[in-house]
């Protein structure tokens, strides 16, 4: 049987500045929903005590990691099935997508192994708090043995909007994240006829909530989106495909797990200020939670220009790829402005959400207020970042990744911890942001030089 030809992609055709905003409006939508998740999951756990939050603070690194693997893998994916789409080659579209299917269940079993081995000594090498370690495990445990649902949901979130149907993405993930706003504090306090679960019930509202998100956004996959055929019969895990999934992919997952490793080294460093270690560590895991709700969006709007660079690229039209990154970097700046006013204006208020004590309060407000200017640096950054990844200079992005954290941003948060003085510790984050942009912008003139023109 004849295989249909592939049409003309809009991401070759469509004016740049509409097709951004298609491409990338509704990604930025639902990953702001899924930022008001993130809070909103915390709020509720906080009503708990502030042990409970606490435990979820010091399980966000250990969070971190597995979507640094469910991501990179996933923007792997889309960025060479974006690019095989450019050159109009169905069978090489079809096999980008099967074998990052593959690898997002692998990549489950993985982590369903390693929360066996690992996560009661991880939360013991962070506190002596017995309450928190035990929170902590429950919470942890449930969100890695149940989280099928979050490596399916990216990987198929990414072949829809790798071919340009970010609609239904934006619908997968908005069921999902409302179902998680809901039920948490049903399961969490017990309302109605479900059971009181507390740490355990945010767990599950969690993980319920992306089983469905990832069964919603299958279900558009089989149903819409046609420009992907998809054969179980005689597949085959491609090791060449593989390989260049990850090739693109490789800096995403580096820059999440790097991300994953600084968090819990810093909570270890904050863990060396006797008397208030516990109190820091929940201060520095609201701020992860408030920092996503300026970051996700950034987040969406790079999802929807990585596949449009790829897409020129291997369409050969340079002009439209220098048009989305300035368009982008724009966008990136006006929505950070929004985050950095936030942040130093109504830093009391951003924790009261929390029910912060007046210990958390004295020492969040002076770190929020200090971190916040960091995020225009970070705005370029992360632009110029899924640029490299798009263009095939992963290597860049990974380096630059690197830098920021291990090489600058925590020795400097260590030494900075020895003046005894936690509010110097978080300077750490502009020193790192300011080396960093230096170097994107360095790779950039590079990349601009060898492969745009």
């Amino acid at each position: 049987m004849q295989e249909k030809p592939v049409q003309e992609n809009k991401m070759g055709v469509m004016p740049v500045g509409r097709l951004l905003v298609n491409m990338s409006l509704p990604m930025m939508i639902s990953m702001f929903v899924l930022s008001l998740y993130n809070i909103v999951d915390s709020i509720f756990v906080a009503k708990i005590n502030e042990e409970a939050l606490t435990a979820v603070s010091m399980a966000f690194p250990f969070q971190m990691l597995m979507v640094s693997f469910g991501l990179g893998t996933a923007v792997g994916v889309n960025a060479l099935l974006s690019m095989r789409l450019g050159q109009k080659n169905q069978e090489a579209v079809n096999k980008s997508a099967m074998n990052g299917i593959f690898l997002a269940a692998v990549t489950y079993v993985f982590f369903a192994i390693l929360c066996l081995i690992f996560v009661p000594p991880y939360f013991r090498s962070q506190t002596q708090n017995q309450s928190i370690i035990d929170d902590g495990i429950i919470y942890l445990s449930i969100c890695m043995l149940l989280g099928f649902g979050m490596f399916g949901q990216m990987m198929f979130d990414r072949l829809l909007q790798a071919t340009g149907k970010t609609i239904w993405t934006m619908a997968s993930q908005l069921v999902g994240t409302i179902f998680n706003i809901i039920f948490d504090p049903i399961l969490i306090f017990g309302l109605g006829p479900f059971p009181k679960m507390g740490i355990a019930g945010a767990a599950a509202a969690t993980v319920a909530g992306q089983i469905l998100g990832a069964c919603v956004s299958l279900a558009f996959n089989l149903k819409a989106n046609h420009e992907v055929q998809f054969k179980l019969k005689g597949f085959r895990p491609d090791p060449t495909v593989i390989l260049q999934i990850y090739k693109v992919g490789a800096p995403s997952i580096v820059l999440q797990a790097v991300g994953s490793l600084t968090t819990y080294t810093l909570n270890l460093i904050l863990g060396m200020f006797k008397g208030i270690a516990d109190t820091a560590i929940a201060v520095y895991g609201v701020y992860f939670k408030l920092n996503s709700f300026v970051f996700m969006p950034v987040f969406g709007l790079n999802s929807g220009m990585v596949p449009i660079i790829a897409f020129n690229y291997g369409a050969k039209k340079p002009d439209r790829i220098k048009r989305v990154i300035k368009l982008a970097i724009i966008a990136a700046c006006c929505i950070m402005t929004v985050g950095v006013s936030l942040f130093e204006f109504f830093p009391k208020q951003l924790f009261e959400l929390f029910n912060a004590s007046d210990q958390m309060l004295e020492i969040g407000i002076p770190a929020l207020r200090t971190i916040a200017p960091s995020f225009m640096g970070a705005a370029v950054c992360i632009c110029l970042g899924s640029v490299f990844q798009a263009l095939g200079s992963a290597s860049y992005s990974m380096f630059v990744s690197i830098a920021r954290q291990l090489l600058f941003l925590l020795p400097s948060a260590y030494l900075l911890s020895l003046t005894g003085k936690i509010n110097n510790v978080w300077w750490c984050f502009i020193i790192a942001e300011t080396i960093s942009i230096t170097l994107s912008l360095f790779f950039f003139a590079r990349v601009k030089k060898n492969k745009i023109g």
